[in-house]
């Protein structure tokens, strides 16, 4: 039961330490507001890829990011 209780602290900080990577470029560059407010969409992004087995938070932000990117270029 620890081992899981930790296992799951781990898996939550993957998560937010990768949209704390990929929400700050994307502010930087303009793709989504400078608040704080979390993006919805993004963290969604994040946490499907995490689901399907992507650990690695910086993996897991490059890829967030891409694929928020191309989403926003098709609905602009």
């Amino acid at each position: 039961m620890l081992v899981e209780r930790g296992l799951r602290v781990l898996n939550v900080e993957a998560v937010g330490d990768a949209y704390a990577i990929a929400s700050n470029y994307l502010r930087r560059s303009g793709a989504i507001a400078d608040t704080f407010v979390t993006n919805e969409r993004l963290l969604q992004i994040i946490v499907e890829m995490f689901q399907r087995g992507e650990m690695n938070k910086l993996k897991l932000a490059n890829k967030a990011i891409v694929q928020f990117e191309a989403a926003t270029l098709i609905t602009s």
